[in-house]
């Protein structure tokens, strides 16, 4: 007899709280998601450089991860980042040149190619890479 009354009693809803006095108006919750700022998502904003060859360093070597898993947009991505990082480091550029050729980016690679000869006239690489930027 006390069950059935106790079942009664929560259909009837005097047991439970009624959720319509819990919940906030539509108006109401407009009006706060108004009032909130908006969120700030980091990975939405742009990114800035400055000079920091560490981070350059790891660019570079991320990118060599990726190049020798053949997964060039990502390698030239980290290569790309790491001449942002450091823009002297002749050995990204000439990473970038080698990525974008395998891409079958030409014009990328000549730029990058020039880049570094710009940078490294007397490397050991120069003379193989002054011939791909004539000749790509």
């Amino acid at each position: 007899m006390l069950r059935s009354w106790l079942v009664m009693l929560l259909l009837a809803g005097v047991l439970l709280p009624q959720e319509s006095k819990q919940k906030t108006p539509p108006a109401r919750k407009q009006q706060q998601q108004e009032e909130a700022p908006p969120e700030e998502d980091e990975a939405l904003k742009p990114k800035e450089f400055s000079f920091n060859p560490l981070e350059a360093e790891r660019d570079v070597r991320v990118g060599n991860y990726y190049f020798k898993r053949h997964n060039y947009p990502a390698a030239l991505s980290r290569y790309q980042e790491a001449t942002k990082w450091n823009p002297n480091m002749a050995e990204a550029y000439l990473h970038v040149g080698e990525t974008a050729e395998k891409m079958k980016d030409k014009a990328t690679a000549k730029q990058a190619y020039q880049k570094y000869i710009e940078l490294a006239p007397d490397s050991k690489e120069a003379e193989r890479v002054k011939k791909k930027a004539g000749g790509s």
